[in-house]
């Protein structure tokens, strides 16, 4: 409206004769511009503040979402928690508990995997340094509980079981050495002889020829530990380490599809151990606080 009017004047001010008119009639129209320009700039200025508020709150929920979900520095800490209650669990077994209640099977498969993710986790991105150092602690709580319960073993006169319980860890022990050892020459051997897809796999940053392959593997034989002891006797199953591996297998699950290189290895067998751990767990509070 202000626009039309002052059109409107212009329109018609020769007409009037009367200078002091004419004056009024400029003033008037001078007024009205201001008016109108004073009006479009606190226009903007909301505009600018409402978007600026938008903008903020968006990147304060950006902010809180990354901060959770999508903070590998958060999942990677949540896994080094869980990693130091394996080793605790060991170590607090080894001081409450008998050697009887002692899994060989997964004693034994907690040395390859500590070994195995105490490098993955000194070599991913970003490094986690306090899980690799929980992973070296669990390797010396590990051995310690493997000593216990072969010297049960002997005391209770099973010689013959705890040497051929030697001569496979001496097998596992030359085999992990042949392949650190000679690994990488047959990578470079299979990755330069342009054979398609197997080349492609065999150099790729999480393939079979890297701990980001292997150390997942190892966490299978956990699972797989599990599974074999569906029905393990629950006053030989250790609570503390069976509620350290059901977390692990919670936090691992999202924690390695945040990692580089990317890992769905990982992932999936987090999502195993999860399930095994937790029926076992289950089991073991079922059968001392709720029966």
């Amino acid at each position: 409206p202000g626009i039309n009017y002052t059109v409107y004047i212009l329109s018609h001010i020769k007409y009037h004769k009367n200078s002091e008119t004419k004056r009024m009639l400029v003033s008037s129209i001078a007024n009205r511009m201001m008016v109108v320009k004073s009006l479009n700039q606190s226009t903007k200025r909301i505009s600018v503040s409402i978007r600026r508020s938008f903008s903020s709150k968006t990147g304060k929920e950006g902010e809180a979402k990354k901060s959770f979900f999508n903070d590998v520095h958060f999942w990677a800490n949540a896994g080094a928690a869980a990693g130091w209650g394996m080793s605790g669990a060991a170590i607090y077994d080894a001081m409450q508990s008998g050697p009887e209640i002692i899994s060989l099977n997964m004693t034994g498969v907690m040395l390859i995997y500590s070994s195995l993710f105490s490098r993955w986790a000194w070599i991913v991105s970003p490094r986690n340094v306090a899980l690799s150092a929980c992973h070296a602690t669990n390797i010396v709580a590990q051995a310690n509980q493997m000593r216990r319960a072969l010297e049960y073993k002997i005391s209770k006169g099973e010689t013959e079981e705890v040497k051929e319980i030697g001569k496979k860890g001496a097998m596992v022990a030359a085999v992990g050495a042949g392949c650190v050892l000679f690994g990488p020459m047959a990578q470079t051997a299979i990755a330069s002889a342009n054979l398609g897809p197997i080349s492609t796999v065999s150099a790729a940053a999480a393939g079979p020829f890297t701990v980001h392959f292997w150390a997942p593997m190892s966490k299978w034989l956990i699972s797989g530990a599990s599974f074999l002891d569906m029905d393990r006797p629950t006053d030989k199953i250790s609570l503390p380490q069976y509620a350290a591996l059901t977390a692990t297998g919670f936090f691992f699950t999202r924690y390695a599809l945040l990692v580089v290189p990317i890992n769905y290895t990982l992932c999936s067998v987090n999502v195993a151990l999860f399930g095994s751990s937790s029926y076992h767990l289950g089991r073991k509070i079922k059968a001392d606080y709720i029966d």
